[in-house]
């Protein structure tokens, strides 16, 4: 899929209201984006419709589940590798592609939109060479932007600036009532999933970084696992990410390339914001890794956060994840390299982490 990904599956009302307080830069690209998500919502509203006739009595009964895992860290830090093997234990869940992408009726619509998706969905993410499909793991702040009234990434569909979309610590959850509201659609696609599966959820999302405050007090028995990696590649990969995705899904002409700095202001804001909200958490209730130790030993980094979890660490998990490291030890990450001045602001910003961490500012991985 190479355009307007972010926004296809929003019912029509939404998609009314977001287009409505945001502007659009009129030209053939965006008409056909336009058209193509105007269709789309059609389907997603006609299937929403189908769903809540026939489950919505049912979910109402359905409990909210109350111990999901959040895996949390700031972009390319390697959450989505662990978000994948975690997916592996036949104990978890993770929202999948499609789940997030038709929030609104995937307990209905999943027969329908297969043949679609097959079409549609490229073999490979567009910023790497990770595997995506429409029963892959995927980023639940998709699903969040369709069924809440607040996401940043409307920010960044619809840029209002030429500056950074994150702007540095913007707000990542609404405030007042709007708030209430937003809790409560989060919690109702969090019940959908266990209604579906069952099985405890594992979810992974940069964006809850910035949540946990609110996440404990939606789900009182959650956990939180950190996931770090060397800045020297984080930020790069990130401006290419987001250079990436702003191209293919951009509604108007205001966004540009992120700044160098930008980046590095909202890298060293998250990190400082995880270990501030760390405090309020119960002991034990935060785990922090390093992407580099996970992709060298991901058998004994999960053990490691099972234990700390009070999870069986099962053999059969052990043999996936064995397996899956074996089909994809041909995956090669993106190298970037960077200049004596950006290694200097990452060394002057970010030295807290190279230090903490362990990371060589010489030989990032």
């Amino acid at each position: 899929m190479k355009a307007s990904y972010l926004t296809a599956g929003v019912k029509l009302d939404q998609l009314l209201r977001i287009l409505h307080r945001n502007k659009i830069s009129y030209n053939a690209t965006t008409l056909f984006r336009l058209a193509f998500l105007l269709q789309s919502a059609c389907w997603s509203s006609f299937f929403s419709w189908i769903e809540k006739a026939r489950y919505s009595k049912a979910l109402k009964k359905a409990p909210v589940p109350d111990d999901p895992i959040f895996i949390i860290g700031h972009w390319r830090t390697g959450s989505t590798f662990l978000h994948q093997l975690m997916n592996l234990d036949s104990q978890l869940c993770a929202p999948s592609l499609f789940q997030v992408a038709v929030p609104d009726s995937f307990l209905v619509s999943y027969p329908y939109y297969r043949p679609i998706f097959k079409q549609v969905v490229s073999e490979h993410r567009p910023m790497d060479h990770v595997k995506i499909g429409m029963d892959e793991p995927q980023e639940d702040e998709y699903a969040i932007y369709r069924i809440t009234n607040y996401s940043p990434l409307e920010n960044l569909v619809f840029p209002k600036s030429p500056s950074y979309f994150l702007n540095h610590g913007s707000p990542f959850i609404p405030s007042g009532n709007h708030l209430v509201q937003w809790k409560n659609e989060v919690k109702g696609f969090y019940k959908k999933l266990f209604f579906l599966k069952g099985k405890r959820i594992v979810s992974k999302n940069p964006f809850n970084s910035f949540r946990i405050r609110e996440l404990y007090e939606m789900f009182p028995n959650a956990r939180f696992i950190h996931i770090v990696r060397n800045p020297n590649c984080v930020v790069p990969s990130t401006i290419h990410m987001w250079n990436i995705l702003c191209r293919q899904n951009a509604m108007n002409n205001h966004g540009t390339r992120p700044e160098f700095s930008e980046v590095v202001g909202v890298l060293k804001n998250l990190l400082q914001t995880i270990d501030k909200l760390a405090e309020i958490l119960p002991q034990g209730t935060m785990i922090q890794i390093r992407f580099e130790d996970l992709e060298s030993s991901p058998v004994e980094v999960l053990k490691s956060i099972y234990r700390d979890l009070g999870m069986p660490f099962t053999e059969a998990f052990q043999s996936r994840i064995e397996d899956f490291m074996v089909q994809n030890e041909s995956f090669r990450k993106n190298q970037f390299t960077l200049t004596a001045e950006e290694k200097s602001i990452i060394s002057r910003e970010l030295g807290f982490q190279m230090k903490d961490c362990r990371y060589d500012q010489d030989n990032a991985r």
